[in-house]
């Protein structure tokens, strides 16, 4: 039987306080929301809070590789072109690696799966530094690097996804979303500065070194889980479990409206390859408005996520979710039709805050509409749904700017993704009135801890013997 969220048995055999009690049980009327970001994930379990501060500093290290590729591919070639290869091998291997891995997640103790993905990035990572002291100047090994790196974190990252539903209430699944989303955003924003200090005193190896060290955190976390297996039978790799994934998502229609709200939004209207003609058009190409620019919507999806105190309160998420896809929408039309460098900068971190809220519900929707043993084939089709549609949008944005202008591009971008919105409302309704309150709570297995609960030793003396 399931306990009651914050009564387990913590992993020395000791009961954890009650650092969380659902409102019905206190008998006293809730608080209202808070505004600013909702903690108790992390005060109320010590595994998710580990693999939060595991999460955050392996990402600064993604952050610094990320960044070093793309800076020595660059040096190598004084190529663009050759740089966009480096996404292009990414995207690849994303796509492949998403549908090839959502059975194995679905088949194995995801504990040990990501034990193992962690470890081969860590050892990728260090193959980056290898050939970056050995001086070896070849930009496909570099490209065969960056595809399997993407090959391994296509599976490592679906994986993860379902850590949480197992380590959280499911009142507090969107609270954690939000916390993941805000380390996310923090290496963002930090990540790149960071490299680039490295790289300026050190070289390009040591950033590779630091995202070789910053696995440290995050296999600890992950080590320290316990036993992940999934839960109402072990899926069967194959093409035969990639179909029984899909079959799943088509027929699940919050799922499906939730996934087909995130390609609304990205293919119809990301705007960050519109940004260097905007900044050319607006601003006199300054280098300085141009980073700006990208600045702004990682700093609305800071905002955002700080000021995600309510999530945890909103009973309809796939309403909430369609909500933040009008108001990204409107912001890129908004940032289509201003001018100004104000008012261009505060319509992005307007969309920036909407699409960052928009994937804290749609993460909290799949994994409460989600059975467990279907999460690694559904979080691996959010996956693949999150590495490539962004490119495409990017790619739209790119042709239609070349068309038209890219102001135009982007207005065009943000109603396009309004009408989307619209049509998914109207054809899946099951989206906007999906309520996880209304659906009974999944059987979850309650984790076993790795050590032993002691047995307490009474004098015999003092035993007493009941009937």
């Amino acid at each position: 039987m399931r306990k009651a969220p914050g009564s387990t048995t913590g992993r020395r055999g000791r009961r954890a306080d009650p650092a969380w009690t659902p409102p019905a049980a206190t008998g006293r009327r809730s608080a209202p929301p808070r505004l600013l970001i909702d903690l108790r994930p992390v005060r109320v379990s010590a595994d998710f809070r580990r693999l939060t501060v595991g999460s955050l500093l392996s990402s600064l290290g993604a952050q610094m590789t990320t960044f070093a590729v793309a800076l020595q591919v660059y040096t190598l070639t004084g190529s663009s072109a050759a740089v966009g290869g480096v996404g292009l091998a990414a995207g690849a291997a994303s796509v492949v690696g998403g549908l090839a891995g959502g059975p194995i997640i679905d088949a194995v103790d995801r504990r040990r799966l990501v034990l193992t993905t962690n470890s081969c990035l860590a050892v990728i990572s260090a193959l980056f530094a290898v050939q970056a002291f050995a001086g070896l100047r070849n930009i496909w090994l570099l490209y065969g690097l960056v595809a399997v790196q993407f090959l391994v974190a296509s599976v490592n990252g679906p994986a993860r996804k379902t850590f949480a539903p197992r380590l959280l209430p499911r009142e507090l699944i969107p609270a954690g979303a939000a916390i993941s989303m805000l380390t996310m955003h923090l290496s963002l924003v930090a990540g790149p500065p960071l490299a680039g200090l490295l790289a300026a005193a050190g070289g390009l190896k040591f950033c590779y070194l630091v995202d070789v060290v910053s696995f440290a955190a995050s296999l600890y976390a992950t080590f320290r889980l316990p036993p992940m297996p999934p839960d109402g039978g072990r899926a069967t790799v194959g093409l035969r479990a990639v179909g029984e994934g899909l079959r799943f998502i088509a027929h699940r229609k919050v799922v499906l409206g939730a996934l087909l709200s995130d390609l609304s939004a990205t293919v119809l209207a990301m705007p960050f390859a519109l940004f260097p003609a905007i900044n050319a058009d607006r601003f006199g190409g300054d280098p300085k408005t141009l980073g700006l620019l990208t600045a702004a919507v990682a700093a609305g999806g800071i905002l955002g996520t700080a000021l995600s105190g309510p999530v945890s309160h909103v009973h309809r998420p796939g309403l909430a979710m369609q909500l933040c896809a009008v108001v990204w929408g409107a912001g890129l039309i908004g940032f289509g039709l201003v001018d100004g460098l104000a008012p261009t900068l505060g319509f992005l971190v307007l969309a920036g805050v909407a699409d960052v809220l928009a994937v804290v519900f749609r993460t909290s929707v799949i994994q409460l509409a989600v059975p467990d043993h279907l999460r690694g084939r559904t979080s691996a089709t959010e996956f693949v749904v999150g590495a490539g549609a962004p490119q495409l949008g990017n790619f739209r944005a790119g042709v239609l700017g070349s068309a038209t202008s890219a102001g135009a591009s982007a207005a065009i971008g943000g109603l396009s993704s309004l009408v989307g919105a619209g049509l998914i409302a109207l054809l899946l309704p099951a989206l906007r009135r999906y309520r996880p309150a209304d659906e009974p709570v999944p059987s979850v297995p309650e984790p076993v801890p790795t050590v032993p609960e002691p047995v307490p030793t009474v004098p015999e003396a003092d035993t007493v013997h009941t009937p």
